[in-house]
């Protein structure tokens, strides 16, 4: 197996398999972004002076090539390298010879393996952030349809006061904002060029860090070579959090619509298609891929504290211990889009029962409404609430259903417009499609 740092010196094959580990298996979804990192390392080579404008020209198109490969699923990290940095660097040798092996030059697989990384985390948060779009877009579309529909809302899980389906399901969708903000940090700290900090300490040759960064669509630079490879571990815990947040979103809304869409609430039901049966209990209907969401988030929730883990009392620079970070979040991120979309799936068909109130279990939700009445008519506030105790207690009670929320994020008032505009803004340094010059 080629691999990049060898020396002439024999390695048992299983210290080889132990220290490859996943890598041949993780390295594919890098592979495109390697080549990015590649073609902009040799143009500033070329630029600097290391390399000819006819061996810059030669190794662009020679990688463009390999680039077009990868993306028709035809290059395969095999036994001859034991990851895509060695892979590209092996196939270009053999296809320009000595050519091919410069490649390297003013770089080390440090700072290859980590602008791999920030490119390819660039665009899972560009994902994630599209993915959200499309289930808040939903959540609110769903908010509007039900906005007069009542159901009982909850405190301590017993029935306080009257809510609507609305307010609840617009609820997740403005918490979504929030985990956007998350996933704008982790962005934000993704969007910084390694490239050129080599193995933490720079070197000699006249790199133009600025140029690679400009070349690769870098927000700006990890300036400090050592800060640089400092970042590693810390970027992939980032992103680790912002999907951690959002997985405790699609937790709740999981763990509520389990709840909610059961015989003994019926608040909400799903098709028959998108629940399982029993395999002895024909009136079964089970919300298993709800379940298996609220599973899945609870994973992903565990994962930044994993990566805390690995990363725990490591000296500043780069340690191998970091190759284990690809085994915990690559299979998380697929994960959290899998339960994405999964998500607006089932929400795209949730229905809503309106007629939950015609039940008298649900009356004394209506006390709050009496003692604000009775305060608007004057009477003191814990004079009003000790009348509507009492009338509780000496059975005369009786719940007026006619209800008036108007204030900002009431009810009657959930503002899904400015909801939309808050999403709108936050998804903006994600998503925007600005071209930095």
């Amino acid at each position: 197996m080629k691999t990049l740092w060898e020396k002439g010196i024999e390695t048992p094959e299983a210290v080889t398999r132990f220290t490859v580990g996943n890598d041949a298996q993780w390295d594919t979804r890098l592979a495109p972004y390697d080549i990015t990192g590649s073609i902009a390392h040799v143009q500033m080579l070329g630029k600097i002076g290391l390399l000819t404008k006819q061996e810059t020209d030669t190794l662009t198109i020679a990688l463009d090539a390999l680039r077009q490969k990868i993306l028709d699923r035809e290059l395969e990290i095999g036994e001859g390298a034991e990851d895509i940095h060695s892979l590209v660097e092996l196939l270009l040798s053999r296809e320009l010879g000595d050519l091919g092996k410069k490649i390297h030059a003013g770089r080390s697989r440090n700072d290859q393996v980590m602008t791999d990384i920030h490119l390819y985390l660039k665009d899972v948060c560009r994902q994630i952030a599209r993915e959200v779009r499309s289930l808040f877009d939903l959540l609110q579309e769903k908010g509007r349809q039900y906005k007069d529909v009542l159901m009982p809302g909850y405190t301590h899980e017993r029935p306080a006061m009257p809510s609507s389906f609305g307010l609840w399901i617009g609820s997740y969708a403005e918490i979504l904002v929030d985990d956007i903000h998350q996933l704008t940090a982790a962005f934000l700290q993704c969007d910084q060029n390694p490239l050129g900090s080599a193995a933490g300490y720079g070197n000699s040759f006249p790199l133009d860090r600025e140029e690679t960064t400009r070349l690769m669509g870098f927000g700006t630079l990890k300036y400090n070579s050592i800060a640089a490879q400092m970042s590693r571990g810390r970027t992939e815990r980032s992103l680790a959090y912002a999907m951690a947040s959002l997985a405790g979103t699609l937790n709740k809304l999981a763990a509520d619509c389990c709840l909610f869409s059961g015989p003994d609430f019926g608040f909400i039901d799903f098709p028959e298609s998108l629940t399982t049966g029993s395999s002895i209990m024909p009136h079964k209907k089970n919300p298993d891929v709800w379940e298996l969401i609220r599973a899945r988030c609870n994973v992903i929730q565990g994962v930044p504290g994993q990566i805390t883990l690995v990363c725990t009392n490591l000296s500043h620079g780069y340690h191998r211990d970091f190759q284990v970070l690809k085994d915990l979040l690559f299979p998380a991120i697929d994960s959290m889009i899998e339960c994405l979309h999964m998500t607006g799936l089932l929400i795209e068909q949730i229905k809503m029962n309106g007629s939950l109130f015609e039940d008298s279990r649900y009356d004394q939700l209506f006390t709050v409404e009496k003692v604000n009445r009775l305060v608007l008519e004057g009477i003191p506030f814990r004079d009003a609430y000790r009348k509507v105790a009492s009338s509780l207690q000496d059975g005369s009670y009786r719940a007026d259903k006619e209800i008036c929320h108007t204030h900002t994020g009431s009810i009657g008032n959930p503002e899904f417009d400015q909801v939309s505009q808050k999403m709108e803004r936050a998804l903006f340094t994600i998503l925007s499609e600005v071209v930095r010059e």
